[in-house]
């Protein structure tokens, strides 16, 4: 891996970001609205909270900070084996201490109230539909991920940070209730494993990864593809 230990600083920093950010805006808000669910400051704080890291550190690491998105790139030989299993563990390694971190800043009420900001399913909803909802909504995000930035003809360069960001943004304004909206693995991990909150885990690994290979593999497929046959 060519100047590994930059890249897997960055993949560490953006994932860190993501979790200690937005899980931490469900811990605020919590306290701000005495348990009240402000979805819409949520999700705009894991929508800038992605776009900025992906606008800062993408030229570094190409900006993954999640387990799905590295597989997706894993499956369509996009990345060797050796740097996803670097990166997916430094992932999980980032958005453990970010929740470590968080155990440390709330108190104990916060923390009780909202599980340290893990995921959970909604109590309308079974696991069948939770596993469809994150499916789709980390589809959305990969597909934006593969045509914004690992696309040529994408624009990774100057805006890849936004259009990423505005996914998670909206993702989560529709998915949110339904399961908190992760489209990734390590944001459930990381507050899973400090707070002891180990429900439907299947669903948040299954799901986002589910999700996002098939979506990479359409757009490696038929875009991709399409695209060299087309020129030659």
């Amino acid at each position: 891996m060519e100047n590994a230990p930059a890249r897997l600083l960055a993949e560490f920093v953006g994932t860190f970001a993501l979790i200690f950010i937005g899980a931490g805006s469900i811990m605020t808000a919590a306290q701000l609205t005495g348990g009240g669910y402000a979805l819409i400051g949520i999700a705009a704080a894991h929508g800038f909270v992605i776009a900025v890291m992906v606008s800062a550190l993408g030229h570094i690491s190409g900006g993954h900070f999640n387990p799905a998105v590295s597989t997706a790139l894993l499956i369509t030989r996009k990345i060797k084996p050796v740097d996803w299993a670097a990166y997916v563990v430094v992932q999980l390694v980032g958005a453990t201490v970010a929740a470590l971190a968080l155990s440390v800043i709330y108190n104990e009420v916060t923390k009780n109230a909202t599980q340290l900001g893990t995921p959970s399913i909604g109590a309308a909803y079974s696991s069948g539909q939770a596993l469809l909802v994150e499916g789709i909504l980390t589809f959305f995000l990969v597909f934006t991920v593969m045509a914004v930035a690992v696309d040529g003809r994408g624009a990774f360069k100057m805006v890849a940070g936004l259009p990423i960001g505005f996914v998670i943004f909206f993702d989560i304004l529709m998915g949110g209730p339904i399961t908190g909206g992760a489209m990734n693995p390590a944001r459930w991990l990381g507050p899973a494993l400090v707070s002891g909150i180990w429900a439907d885990a299947w669903v948040y690994i299954v799901g986002p990864v589910g999700g996002g290979v098939i979506a990479a593999l359409i757009y490696e497929i038929v875009v991709l593809r399409g695209k060299s046959e087309s020129a030659a």
